[in-house]
């Protein structure tokens, strides 16, 4: 059963907050997309490609929330 409520992720006797991977991996999956949208040439499309970046970001840091670390 897993604990409802948030907690640290431990290496060792490293304890962080498990929004730091989140945050990363988010990171790392958005620049991947947005490299493969680059190749493709949809940004064309984009007034503001630079928004697009955030906006995955934040919906791929909401998705490792929400299915791989549940807080």
């Amino acid at each position: 059963m897993s604990n409802p409520y948030p907690h640290e992720l431990s290496i060792g006797d490293l304890y962080f907050s498990p929004v730091i991977p989140a945050v990363v991996l988010g990171f790392i999956l958005a620049g991947v997309t947005a490299m493969i949208m680059n190749r493709l040439k949809i940004t064309r499309w984009f007034y503001a490609p630079s928004y697009i970046f955030l906006a995955l970001w934040i919906l791929y840091i909401i998705l490792v929330d929400r299915l791989w670390i549940h807080f």
